[in-house]
Protein backbone atom coordinates (compact mmCIF):
# COMPACT_ATOMS: atom_id res chain seq x y z
CA UNK A 1 0.00 0.00 0.00
CA UNK A 2 1.49 3.69 -1.00
CA UNK A 3 1.26 6.46 0.88
CA UNK A 4 1.79 9.66 -0.33
CA UNK A 5 3.20 12.38 1.56
CA UNK A 6 2.98 16.30 0.37
CA UNK A 7 2.66 19.71 -0.19
CA UNK A 8 0.33 21.73 -1.61
CA UNK A 9 0.82 25.47 -2.37
CA UNK A 10 -2.77 27.33 -1.42
CA UNK A 11 -3.61 30.23 -3.34
CA UNK A 12 -2.62 32.55 -0.44
CA UNK A 13 0.97 31.05 -0.86
CA UNK A 14 0.86 29.16 2.40
CA UNK A 15 1.88 25.38 2.06
CA UNK A 16 -0.43 22.39 3.67
CA UNK A 17 1.47 19.20 4.28
CA UNK A 18 -0.56 15.88 4.64
CA UNK A 19 -0.55 12.52 3.96
CA UNK A 20 -2.92 9.83 1.99
CA UNK A 21 -3.23 6.70 0.70
CA UNK A 22 -5.37 7.75 -2.46
CA UNK A 23 -4.26 8.48 -5.92
CA UNK A 24 -2.53 12.03 -5.15
CA UNK A 25 -4.53 13.26 -8.37
CA UNK A 26 -7.55 12.38 -6.46
CA UNK A 27 -6.41 13.50 -3.06
CA UNK A 28 -5.39 17.28 -4.83
CA UNK A 29 -9.25 17.26 -6.38
CA UNK A 30 -10.87 16.82 -3.08
CA UNK A 31 -8.98 19.26 -1.68
CA UNK A 32 -10.07 21.80 -4.25
CA UNK A 33 -13.29 21.05 -4.32
CA UNK A 34 -13.74 21.83 -0.30
CA UNK A 35 -13.90 17.89 0.50
CA UNK A 36 -11.32 17.90 3.01
CA UNK A 37 -12.17 20.25 5.89
CA UNK A 38 -9.68 22.11 7.69
CA UNK A 39 -7.06 24.35 6.59
CA UNK A 40 -7.50 24.07 2.86
CA UNK A 41 -10.83 24.49 2.53
CA UNK A 42 -10.75 28.32 2.96
CA UNK A 43 -7.85 28.73 0.61
CA UNK A 44 -8.35 27.18 -2.99
CA UNK A 45 -7.22 26.90 -5.37
CA UNK A 46 -4.36 24.54 -4.12
CA UNK A 47 -1.84 23.05 -6.08
CA UNK A 48 0.71 20.30 -5.75
CA UNK A 49 4.54 21.58 -4.87
CA UNK A 50 5.78 18.37 -3.91
CA UNK A 51 5.35 14.26 -3.19
CA UNK A 52 6.78 11.82 -1.95
CA UNK A 53 6.02 7.55 -1.16
CA UNK A 54 6.82 5.43 0.85
CA UNK A 55 4.82 1.83 1.86
CA UNK A 56 5.22 2.06 5.53
CA UNK A 57 2.37 4.05 7.37
CA UNK A 58 4.79 5.41 10.42
CA UNK A 59 7.48 6.51 8.03
CA UNK A 60 4.82 8.52 6.46
CA UNK A 61 3.45 10.15 9.49
CA UNK A 62 6.66 10.41 10.96
CA UNK A 63 7.84 12.44 7.38
CA UNK A 64 4.73 14.31 7.97
CA UNK A 65 5.08 15.65 11.28
CA UNK A 66 8.59 16.54 10.23
CA UNK A 67 7.91 18.44 7.11
CA UNK A 68 4.87 20.25 9.43
CA UNK A 69 7.99 21.43 11.50
CA UNK A 70 10.26 22.82 8.98
CA UNK A 71 10.23 27.23 7.93
CA UNK A 72 8.53 28.06 4.71
CA UNK A 73 12.32 28.47 3.63
CA UNK A 74 13.22 24.92 4.61
CA UNK A 75 10.01 23.12 2.72
CA UNK A 76 10.86 25.69 -0.28
CA UNK A 77 14.19 24.49 -0.92
CA UNK A 78 13.28 20.96 -0.70
CA UNK A 79 10.46 21.82 -3.27
CA UNK A 80 12.69 23.43 -5.33
CA UNK A 81 15.17 20.39 -5.15
CA UNK A 82 17.54 21.79 -3.41
CA UNK A 83 18.48 19.02 -1.21
CA UNK A 84 22.08 20.74 -0.52
CA UNK A 85 20.78 23.45 1.41
CA UNK A 86 18.45 21.72 3.97
CA UNK A 87 21.67 21.54 6.70
CA UNK A 88 22.09 25.18 6.49
CA UNK A 89 18.50 26.48 6.73
CA UNK A 90 18.22 23.62 9.71
CA UNK A 91 21.12 25.61 11.77
CA UNK A 92 19.95 28.59 10.54
CA UNK A 93 16.62 28.43 12.57
CA UNK A 94 18.71 27.23 15.52
CA UNK A 95 20.38 30.57 16.04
Amino acid sequence: MDIVVYILRCADGSYYVGNTRKPIEQRVAEHNGGLIAGYTQSRPPVELAYSEVTNVLIVAFERERQLKGWSRAKKEALIAGQSEDLPRLASRRKR
